[in-house]
Formats: structure tokens, C-alpha cells, sequence
């Protein structure tokens, strides 16, 4: 029987040993090395990533490496690679002797996340109220400025990007670190969700921020999560009901 307790084991003898080398200042065991990072494969992942998120991929999409390879001018290894991690996250469907393709999110997948999205950010911005400075306002004031700008020039893309940053900029103001992790977790696919409909959105979506920054400026907590909660219900709903809309024109063609 092993005697645990007297350190006769083999594992406890090799652990008192380097307990022994370490006290003596003698040089510590070599591990096995660490694996290097690979850049162009986390590059790949990020602009597959992006170009979904974007609708440049659309929804149900047939992803070829060959053509994605040729278009991002890398080879089909980092394609194929960042094709199997946008696959264990969701992303993309990898579908036995056909190929991937951009997942298509189902109507219950949406509603949990901007109804959790609704949770987080509700309490992001009743917290940012209660400790905004001068200077933070004003870095949101600036935000809207270039939401409001996107808006006017019709662009799409920048539009999404302006409403990612100015809620990113809400949850960094509330100061709570695991808050901003869990919001981080959901915030691409947000993107992905608001991309359709922001200019539905549009002037309404970006009239609710500026009422909100306002409400921040004052240091009003509750009043601040109360906009929060009704903006991105609003949004959520907007979401729901272009799906709805869509499934009925495809109905009648």
C-alpha cells in the first residue's frame, strides 16, 4: 500500500526534489515549450469574422476555402482553420460532404441574447450615470456625433461601428470589469443582429442615445438604466419584426 503520508511515492519524491532545487537556487527543470502564436490564422479568423458580422457573408452562405483563400491572398490551411473555430463558435455550419456555411440564427438564438444584452446593458448605464465625468460625457457626446454623421451618409457599416463603440464606451464608464467581460462575450454577435437593422433604426435609435447621454451627463442612475432597457428592447423588437416581415415576403415570391 502507498504510504502517502511518509512521501514514499514517486510523485512525492519528485516533488520534494524540485522543492530541494528551487531552495538551493539550482535551475528549474525544462518544460515543454509553449506553443508559438500564429497571427495570420487569428487575421483570417478576424476577417471572416468581420465580413459576417458585416453581411458581406450572408446568412445560409456557402463558404469556399479556395475562394476565401484567393480573396484574403493566404492559403486554405489558416482558411480551413479559422473555418473550424468560427464553427465551435457558432458562426459557421460545417455540414458533412457539402462544406460550411454562415450559420442562420434561429428566432429563439436572437431573442436570448438581446434579451440578456438588455439585463447587462441596462445595468451598464445606470451604473456609468452614477460616476460619469466631464470628460467621459463628452467622449460620448463625440461618439454620437460620428453615429449621427454615419447616419447621414447612408453608410451601413459605420453606423453599426459607431453604435458598438458609443455602448462599449457606457459599459467601460460603469467600471465594473466582470460586467464589461460578459458584455464583451455577446457583443460581436450584437453586431451581427443590429447590422440589417440599423438604418430601420436609424434617427429614432440615435435619438434615444443623445436622450441617454443626457441622462448620464445628470448623473441620473435609475433614469439612465430605465432608456437603457427601452433602447435595446426596441432594438430587440426591431430585430423580430424584419424577420417576420422577411418571412412573409419570401412567402409571397
Amino acid at each position: 500500500m502507498t504510504e502517502w503520508g511518509g512521501g514514499t511515492s514517486p510523485a512525492g519524491a519528485n516533488g520534494g526534489r524540485r522543492r530541494l532545487a528551487a531552495a538551493r537556487g539550482e535551475p528549474r527543470a525544462a518544460r515543454q515549450p509553449l506553443e508559438r502564436p500564429a497571427p495570420l490564422r487569428q487575421a483570417v479568423y478576424d476577417v471572416i469574422a468581420e465580413m459576417i458580422i458585416n453581411r458581406e457573408l450572408q446568412p445560409g452562405e456557402h463558404l469556399v476555402e479556395n475562394e476565401l483563400a484567393a480573396q484574403l491572398g493566404v492559403s486554405r490551411q489558416p482558411v480551413r482553420e479559422a473555418l473550424q473555430r468560427l464553427q465551435s463558435e457558432g458562426w459557421v455550419d460545417l455540414r458533412p460532404a457539402l462544406g460550411a456555411f454562415v450559420h442562420v440564427p434561429t428566432e429563439e438564438e436572437a431573442d436570448q441574447l438581446l434579451t440578456t444584452r438588455t439585463l447587462l446593458e441596462t445595468e451598464s448605464a445606470r451604473l456609468a450615470a452614477k460616476q460619469a465625468t466631464p470628460e467621459q460625457v463628452e467622449r460620448l457626446r463625440e461618439l454620437q456625433r460620428a453615429g449621427e454623421k454615419a447616419l447621414s451618409d447612408d453608410d451601413q457599416v459605420a453606423l453599426v461601428d459607431a453604435n458598438a463603440a458609443l455602448h462599449a464606451h457606457v459599459v467601460a464608464m460603469s467600471g465594473n470589469k466582470v460586467l464589461a467581460q460578459l458584455i464583451a462575450m455577446v457583443d460581436r454577435r450584437v453586431r451581427w443582429y443590429y447590422s440589417p437593422i440599423a438604418r430601420t433604426r436609424g434617427r429614432e435609435a440615435w435619438d434615444e442615445h443623445a436622450a441617454l447621454i443626457d441622462v448620464i451627463a445628470g448623473r441620473n442612475s435609475r433614469r439612465a438604466g430605465e432608456i437603457m432597457r427601452r433602447h435595446t428592447e426596441r432594438t430587440r423588437e426591431s430585430y423580430h419584426q424584419r424577420r417576420k416581415e422577411a418571412a412573409e415576403r419570401e412567402a409571397l415570391g
